[in-house]
C-alpha cells in the first residue's frame, strides 16, 4: 500500500489491513495484543517504525511495544513519559482528524522533553510532501464511549509512527487507514485488558474458593475432632436455638447420638434452675456455667461460650457454642465451699454458715405489728426436758434459709416476710423461728478420762442424733466445742419445748466410744428470732437462757448416768 498512488489502493492491501486488525483482536494476552498492534502498523500500514505508548494507572504513558527496529526496541521499551509532556504534544501541530502531525519545523521544541523517542537521520525534504526525519505523527487511542464513539472515551494510549516506506507524508487514504486502525486498536486493547482483568478475577476467585474450601475443611476437622464439645444452633426465626450440628465430644459428654441432639435446643437440656443463666448468655460472646442433662437423667456441669458465625456476607447467622466439661472443677469448688461452711468433724454447718442462714431471715427493720406480750429484750425461753424421744428422719436436714433470688420468702425488703416471736405469756398460735442452744453436760470428763478420740466419737454421734431428731428443712449446726444450735422455723412455744425434750432424751442414751459405753447430758436454751435483732443477738439470748437452765439444776442431775 505504501507504493500505491492514492486513491488507487489494491485489494490485497485492504486484505492485509483487515488481517492485521483480526490478528490484534485474537491475541491471547494484553502484552501479545500490544505487540500485534505495533507489528500491524509496520506490516499493514507501510511505516518502518511504530510504537505503542500505553497509559498507566497513574496517568503517565509507558512504551509498551515497539516494532520495526530492534535497537530502538531495546533502548526505549519500558521507559515512561509524563502525561504533561504527552498532553503538550497532542495539542501541538496539525490536526488530521483524530491524528496529530508535528512537522520538523515545530518539533524541535520537543527534543528535550521526557517522552522516550528514537531519532533517525536522513536528508532534508526535496519536495513539499516528502517525510522529514524529524517529523512526528501520533494516533491517539480512546476507549469506546457509551455510544461506541471513537473519541468520546478516555485516552488509553498513543500510537506513534515514523518513516513511511514511500517517503511521503500520508495522504487522505493513509490518514484514514491509520485513524481507523487506532480506533480498532483501542477496542482490542480494551478487550485485552478486560480479558486480563477477568482472568485475574477468575484466578483470585479460584484461590478464594480454594482458601474457603480449605478453611471449611479446617473448620470441619477442628469442629469434629475438638477434644471438647461443639455445637451449631440456629439463630433467629421460628427455630431459634435448635441444635443443627454437634461433634463427637459433645455427644459422648451427654451420652446422646448426634441424630437425637438435633431434636433439642440447649434450653431443652439445661437444668431447670439454670434456664435463666442460659437465656442471659445466649447472645454473642456470652459465657455461662450451668448443668446439662445426660441421657441417663443425671446432670453434668459445663462451661458454655458462644460466638456468632455467618454463612455468607449477608447470609443466615448461626450460634457456635463451645461446651467444656467442668464437672471435676465444680466438684472441687463445691467441696471447698462445703468445707468452708461445714464442720470438718461432724459435717454439720459451722458457726459462719449458721450465722449466714440466720441473718438471711432477719432484716434490720422491726415488724409493723408484734404481739403485745412479746418483749424484744426477752425473746428466749429455757427448758429442762426429761421425757419422750423423737423418731429419726435424716442427717443434716438441708438449707431451710437459702432462699432463691426473687422468692417471696426474701428479696431485699420488698417481699420480705418479717420474722416474729410467739407471745411470752400464752400460746396464742403464733409461729416463730426457734433457736435452740444446746450444751453437752459431762463431755469434758469423757475427754479427760478416755481421750480426744472418744470425745470426737461422742460429738459425731450427738450430731447424728440431733440431725435425725429435727424436721426436713431445720438446721443443726455445731457452734464450736460441745455446743450445738438448732434453727427450727414455724414453731410455737409449746412445740419448741417439746422439741427440746425429745432431743435431750435422744442425747442421753448411751454412746459407744472407743469400745465402751459413755453417756452425756444436755442443757437447752430456747431463744426466738425476730426482725430488728442481729444473728449474734439471737444466739446470745439463747446461750444466756441455756446457762440459766444449766445453773437451775443440781449438778448431779445435769447428766443422766
Amino acid at each position: 500500500m505504501e507504493t500505491e498512488s492514492e486513491p488507487y489502493v489494491r485489494l490485497a492491501s485492504l486484505r492485509q489491513l483487515h488481517r492485521a486488525m483480526a490478528d490484534m483482536n485474537t491475541a491471547r494476552s494484553l502484552a501479545d495484543t500490544l505487540q500485534t498492534v505495533a507489528d500491524g502498523v509496520v506490516g499493514a500500514l507501510g511505516y518502518e517504525l511504530a510504537c505503542v505508548n500505553l497509559v498507566r494507572p497513574d496517568g503517565d504513558l509507558v512504551v509498551a511495544a515497539l516494532s520495526g527496529n530492534a535497537a530502538a526496541e531495546a533502548l526505549i521499551t519500558g521507559r515512561v513519559g509524563s502525561r504533561e509532556s504527552w498532553d503538550r504534544r497532542l495539542t501541538m501541530g496539525e490536526r488530521w482528524g483524530d491524528l496529530v502531525f508535528i512537522p520538523h519545523t515545530e518539533g524541535w521544541v520537543l527534543d528535550e522533553d521526557d517522552v522516550p523517542q528514537w531519532y533517525t537521520d536522513g536528508p532534508a525534504p526535496r519536495f513539499e510532501d516528502e517525510w522529514h526525519p524529524s517529523d512526528r505523527l501520533f494516533a491517539p487511542m480512546y476507549a469506546p464511549g457509551p455510544a461506541g464513539g471513537g473519541t468520546s472515551g478516555e485516552l488509553i494510549g498513543v500510537l506513534s509512527v515514523d518513516r513511511p516506506r514511500n517517503g511521503r507524508r500520508p495522504g487522505a487514504w493513509g490518514r484514514e487507514a491509520l485513524q481507523m486502525y487506532a480506533f480498532q486498536a483501542a477496542i482490542a486493547i480494551s478487550n485485552a485488558r478486560l480479558r486480563s482483568n477477568m482472568q485475574r478475577a477468575l484466578v483470585r476467585l479460584e484461590r478464594e474458593q480454594q482458601a474457603l474450601r480449605a478453611s471449611e475443611e479446617s473448620f470441619r476437622q477442628a469442629f469434629e475432632y475438638a477434644p471438647s464439645g461443639m455445637a451449631i444452633a440456629e439463630m433467629g426465626g421460628d427455630q431459634h436455638g435448635r441444635i443443627l450440628r454437634t461433634n463427637d465430644a459433645l455427644c459422648r459428654l451427654l451420652g446422646r447420638p448426634a441424630s437425637a441432639m438435633r431434636r433439642y435446643s440447649f434450653s431443652d437440656l439445661v437444668h431447670p434452675e439454670d434456664i435463666g443463666t442460659l437465656l442471659r448468655t445466649s447472645a454473642e460472646g456470652g459465657r455461662a456455667e450451668l448443668r446439662l442433662a445426660r441421657r441417663d437423667g443425671t446432670y453434668v456441669w459445663v462451661s458454655l461460650r458462644n460466638s456468632v458465625v455467618a454463612d455468607a456476607a449477608d447470609g443466615p447467622r448461626f450460634l457456635l457454642t463451645h461446651v467444656e466439661d467442668i464437672e471435676e472443677r465444680k466438684r472441687r469448688e463445691l467441696q471447698l465451699a462445703h468445707r468452708a461452711s461445714h464442720d470438718s468433724l461432724t459435717g454439720l454447718p459451722n458457726s459462719a454458715e449458721l450465722r449466714s442462714r440466720l441473718s438471711a431471715r432477719l432484716c434490720s427493720q422491726q415488724p409493723q405489728a408484734l404481739p403485745a406480750a412479746v418483749d424484744s429484750m426477752e425473746p428466749y425461753e429455757s427448758f429442762d426436758s426429761h421425757d419422750a424421744a423423737f423418731g429419726p428422719p435424716a442427717f443434716d436436714r438441708g438449707h431451710d434459709f437459702d432462699f432463691p433470688p426473687g422468692s417471696d420468702a426474701y428479696d431485699g425488703f420488698d417481699h420480705h416476710v418479717h420474722t416474729v416471736a410467739p407471745a411470752a405469756d400464752a400460746d396464742d398460735g403464733t409461729k416463730g423461728l426457734a433457736v435452740l442452744f444446746c450444751d453437752l453436760d459431762g463431755f469434758k470428763s469423757i475427754n479427760d478420762r478416755f481421750g480426744h478420740n472418744a470425745g470426737d466419737a461422742v460429738l459425731i454421734e450427738v450430731a447424728r442424733r440431733l440431725s435425725n431428731g429435727v424436721r426436713d428443712g431445720d438446721t443443726v449446726a455445731r457452734l464450736g466445742g460441745d455446743e450445738f444450735v438448732i434453727l427450727a422455723d414455724g414453731l410455737g412455744r409449746a412445740d419448741a419445748q417439746d422439741l427440746a425434750v425429745r432431743l435431750r432424751n435422744e442425747i442421753i442414751q448411751p454412746i459407744r466410744a472407743e469400745g465402751r459405753a459413755v453417756r452425756v447430758g444436755a442443757s437447752f436454751g430456747i431463744g426466738w428470732a425476730h426482725c430488728g435483732m442481729t444473728a449474734d443477738e439471737v444466739l446470745k439470748s439463747a446461750d444466756e437462757r441455756m446457762y440459766v437452765e444449766k445453773r437451775s439444776r443440781p449438778k448431779q442431775h445435769r447428766r443422766a448416768g
